[in-house]
């Protein structure tokens, strides 16, 4: 079974390297999907993401890393999709997640969407937690992996942003 995991990812913090490292356990293959919305504002392009996720999931033989644009929808039935992955970190997350989900389910009736909780210890982590911190300098080992962590930091601090 194929397994994809969408997002933007910016930057992918502990949290989403942890579901990556359940979910690629769980399925056969899983894919990450980095999206590329030129409509949506990211700090960090989507060449920059999937570089991150790369280094993150750097061991995982059965996972691929993989930006896409347009609709997930779309996305899910060219990479062969069997199960969409969505972390939660909690109950707001859920009532989000769940509209996409009973959303996508009716566009296509053989898509189905496992939800993966977060980790106790990662719960309060987001993207956006992790660009203010490295903006005003905060402890990033908290919140990304070790191996994004000096690239982060390189972004906010040589005039990148």
């Amino acid at each position: 079974m194929t397994a994809i995991f969408p997002g933007s990812f910016d930057p992918a913090t502990l949290g989403h390297a942890d579901i990556i490292k359940r979910a690629s356990a769980m399925f056969d293959r899983l894919i990450v999907a980095v999206l590329d919305n030129a409509n949506k504002k990211t700090t960090f392009s989507a060449g920059e993401r999937v570089g991150f996720l790369k280094k993150i999931a750097d061991g995982f033989e059965n996972t691929e890393i993989r930006a896409y644009s347009g609709l997930l929808t779309d996305f899910f039935v060219l990479s062969g999709g069997d199960v969409i992955i969505r972390g939660l970190r909690g109950a707001a997350d859920f009532e989000h997640e769940f509209g996409y989900a009973l959303a996508f389910k009716k566009v296509n009736a053989k898509a189905e969407t496992l939800f993966i909780p977060s980790a106790p210890e990662h719960i309060f982590i987001s993207s956006g937690m992790a660009k203010e911190a490295a903006r005003f300098g905060g402890d990033l080992q908290i919140l990304l992996p070790d191996v994004i962590i000096n690239e982060v930091k390189e972004k906010f601090f040589s005039g990148g942003l």
